[in-house]
């Protein structure tokens, strides 16, 4: 199953989840298929507009897209976040960590 899509938009690659939930069961699924956008991009942009819940094992999935695009002098910019996800990643302070915008124009919009 395809947990995410992949297009180019503007200056870079936005993934868009195919999934409601990113959590154990698919976190290793998500990394395997997010790494070719990884490796042949160095502006990521993922919506998250369709996850409804992300556990820790999400949550060490997206920080190892951070840290590789980092690695990489990349961007990693996450937007759309749902509010219980939200809330999660400021429960976590995962909102200081990553890059988190409302849309992706707002992204578009901030130079890295």
């Amino acid at each position: 199953m395809e947990l995410i899509t992949r297009h180019e938009h503007s200056t870079q690659t936005v993934i868009t989840f195919n999934t409601t939930s990113l959590d154990a069961s698919n976190a290793d699924a998500f990394r395997k298929q997010i790494r070719p956008a990884l490796e042949s991009s160095g502006r990521i942009a993922l919506d998250m507009s369709a996850l409804c819940f992300v556990d820790s094992s999400g949550l060490g999935a997206l920080l190892s897209c951070l840290r590789f695009c980092t690695e990489q002098g990349g961007r990693f910019a996450l937007y759309g976040l749902q509010r219980p996800v939200s809330a999660l990643f400021e429960l976590m302070r995962m909102h200081r960590v990553f890059q988190v915008f409302n849309s992706l124009n707002e992204i578009e919009g901030v130079q890295s």
